[in-house]
């Protein structure tokens, strides 16, 4: 099953952003510690869930990280199983957006680059990269050969934009990964107004850490459902420097953030 909706939420995004976050990445384990730097324009989609830690050479994050939310979950048909990424090495992604963008390729920056927590049978990872110009692109990887879900690549940055967004989702999908077993995967881009970002799933009040690096976040979850059952829709949910919640998909789906 794959998702891709599109839909707008709230803030300002200034491409001067991106050039402090100068492709590099910021590392995010446990309680997922943001580098909320860098971007253009901001829209939507349902994604999934990870957490991180840099990796040296190639402005990648990854790494695993505990749920933020202590509430008690609600009942539900399905588990989140793992929620740990792992760093893909410089020379691997450097193959997975050349396969990706073709000659295009040496114009982007990776800012985050991880394995997911278990793998389908033509997705183990994903790369988001970024232009000079603030044009952000998300390729899926299998070893080390990446592909983009959008045609262009850069159909990420084409959706619809308006002044005062807060953040943007890009591709996001759940596709199968052995019996009973899904691999949930996402990600996105957000405004300085955003310190963290976190996905819960379906029901299920936990939330967990996106990985984020470079203005952009990526989440990924290994969700078990049983043989008969159906991946839980991820919901985004963003927070300010003050720990205030400012945006949730979950009951913001399409409008934007009255709270500011």
């Amino acid at each position: 099953m794959r998702i891709r909706p599109i839909m707008l939420v709230a803030a300002t995004a200034t491409a001067a952003a991106l050039a402090a976050a100068g492709g590099m990445a910021t590392a995010a384990t446990g309680v997922s510690t943001p580098a909320p730097t860098a971007h253009g324009k901001p829209s939507a989609a349902p994604a999934a869930t990870a957490s991180g830690s840099a990796s040296a050479g190639a402005s990648v994050v990854s790494g695993s990280g505990p749920a933020v939310t202590g509430a008690p979950a609600t009942p539900a048909a399905f588990t989140v199983t793992s929620t740990a990424t792992s760093p893909i090495d410089a020379g691997t992604v450097a193959e997975i957006l050349g396969s990706c963008l073709g000659s295009d390729a040496s114009q982007y920056q990776a800012v985050i680059a991880v394995r997911t927590p278990v793998a389908s049978a033509d997705t183990d990872g994903v790369v988001v990269a970024v232009d000079s110009a603030g044009q952000y692109v998300q390729c899926e990887s299998k070893g080390d050969q990446g592909a983009s879900r959008s045609v262009p690549a850069t159909f990420i940055n084409d959706r619809l934009w308006g002044a005062g967004h807060l953040i943007e989702f890009f591709d996001g999908f759940s596709t199968p990964a052995g019996a009973g077993q899904y691999l949930s995967l996402g990600a996105g881009h957000y405004t300085p107004d955003v310190a963290k970002v976190t996905i819960s799933y379906g029901d299920d009040p936990t939330q967990y850490p996106a990985v984020m690096a470079g203005g952009a976040f990526v989440h990924t979850a290994g969700i078990s459902t049983g043989p008969n059952g159906k991946p839980p829709a991820p919901y985004v949910h963003a927070y300010d420097a003050s720990g205030k919640e400012i945006y949730n998909q979950k009951t913001q789906p399409n409008v934007k953030n009255t709270a500011q």
